[in-house]
C-alpha cells in the first residue's frame, strides 16, 4: 500500500466512525423528542379533562358563583392555553398515531365490506 492509500483508508475509517456516531446520536435525540412529545400530549389531555371537570363542578347549583372555583377554573384554562404553545411538539406523535390508525382501518375495511 502506498502512503496515499494509507491516508485515504485512515480518512475513510474516521469518516465512517464519525457518521456512525452522528447516526446514533440523532436516533437517540429523536427518540427523546418523541417521548417528550407523547408526555406533553398526555399532559395536555389531562389539563383539558381537569378544566372540563372543574367547569362542570362550577356550574352545579351548589357551587355556582364560588370565587375559589372560578379562580381554579381560570387557572386551569390559563394553563391549558399555555400548553397549546407546545402543540407543534406533541402533535408529532398524535399525527403518527392517527396515520397508524388510518392504515389499520384501511387494511380492515375491505375485509368488513366483503362480509
Amino acid at each position: 500500500m502506498t502512503r496515499l492509500e494509507i491516508i485515504l483508508s485512515g480518512i475513510l475509517f474516521i469518516s465512517l466512525l464519525f457518521n456512525m456516531g452522528v447516526f446514533v446520536y440523532a436516533r437517540a435525540a429523536i427518540t427523546r423528542l418523541l417521548l417528550v412529545s407523547e408526555e406533553l400530549g398526555d399532559l395536555q389531555n389531562m389539563i383539558n379533562a381537569f378544566a372540563k371537570h372543574t367547569k362542570s363542578v362550577y356550574e352545579l347549583e351548589s357551587f355556582y358563583g364560588d370565587p375559589t372555583l372560578q379562580h381554579l377554573l381560570n387557572h386551569a384554562v390559563s394553563l391549558n392555553e399555555q400548553l397549546e404553545n407546545f402543540e407543534f411538539i406533541y402533535s408529532l406523535t398524535e399525527q403518527e398515531l392517527n396515520d397508524n390508525t388510518n392504515e389499520t382501518n384501511e387494511e380492515t375495511a375491505p375485509l368488513d365490506s366483503e362480509e
